[in-house]
């Protein structure tokens, strides 16, 4: 077997970049372009390994201020513990600024962040909701709904504000290309914000936060209860942040979890719910 090649993705590496990303099931909610690998590519960095002329590999990041999000790291089975996805990483993750990730269960992937200098903050929780049934909430501010036209630029600028605040980092230019995106609707308040998109019958919440946690919880349940009739709600939630208890007792589910990990302590944790693939 030939060393793997690492090296910035191309357009003409999307196909088989995308193939390593859908056996891991990463574009589900992401059924047409422009998606998450889009984004890494236009507002942070998309290396692939390369072995035999194939890709074997991936990883993306995304930059918020000086904060770098490890979005993605995946390589095909028959090439793991080859060194690939060290490789990857290696030239990924700049050394000296703040970073933070979402790993999975696979203690292999655990120690290579750890070696990276992240390390784990709190379980962060996949959870999710059936449809509520009913009328859609009132709109008496804030969002916008299908078919009408996105979220204004003052709405932008003003949730990316308190973003930076939570999140640890500016990604104005990030937020702007999200809000712009088929289905996103944004909810505003003085205190809190939170992105919403559609994508088939599902909503995926995020990323949200607030100046307090109650904040948070009252801008997240607002954008949530929204799609009412959607037959799955998701949202990603620290295991730390007040809202869990909440909306396990509303009949949330857990349906998965990964390790939040960060290299230091920036983040909001019980102000902010994250988005899945954007951080």
């Amino acid at each position: 077997m030939a060393e793997p090649i690492v090296r910035a993705a191309a357009e003409a590496d999307m196909p088989g970049l995308r193939a390593v990303a859908g056996h891991y099931g990463l574009l589900g909610m992401w059924p047409e372009r422009p998606d998450f690998v889009d984004a890494e590519r236009e507002f942070g960095a998309v290396l692939v390994g390369e072995v035999d002329g194939t890709i074997a590999g991936f990883g993306g990041t995304l930059r918020r201020g000086t904060v770098t999000h490890l979005g993605d790291l995946f390589v095909l089975p028959d090439h793991q513990s080859s060194g690939l996805g060290r490789a990857i990483l290696a030239r990924l993750l700049p050394r000296d600024t703040p970073k933070v990730t979402f790993a999975s269960n696979d203690k292999r992937a655990l120690a290579l962040y750890v070696r990276n200098g992240m390390r784990p903050r709190c379980p962060l929780l996949y959870l999710k909701r059936g449809p509520l049934g009913g009328r859609p909430a009132s709109r008496e501010s804030g969002p916008a709904v299908p078919g009408e036209s996105g979220p204004g630029e003052a709405e932008v600028r003003a949730a990316a504000a308190m973003d930076a605040h939570v999140s640890g980092g500016d990604r104005t230019a990030t937020l702007t290309w999200y809000a712009g995106l088929p289905g996103v609707t944004l909810h505003v308040s003085g205190s809190g914000y939170a992105f919403a998109r559609v994508a088939g019958d599902r909503v995926v919440i995020g990323p949200a936060g607030g100046a307090t946690p109650q904040d948070c919880a009252d801008i997240v349940l607002e954008a949530a209860n929204a799609h009412p009739r959607a037959g799955r709600v998701l949202l990603a939630v620290p295991g730390t942040h007040p809202l869990l208890p909440l909306l396990l007792e509303a009949g949330w589910h857990i349906g998965d979890m990964d390790t939040l990990m960060t290299s230091e302590d920036f983040m909001r944790l019980d102000c902010y719910t994250p988005h899945p693939d954007l951080g």
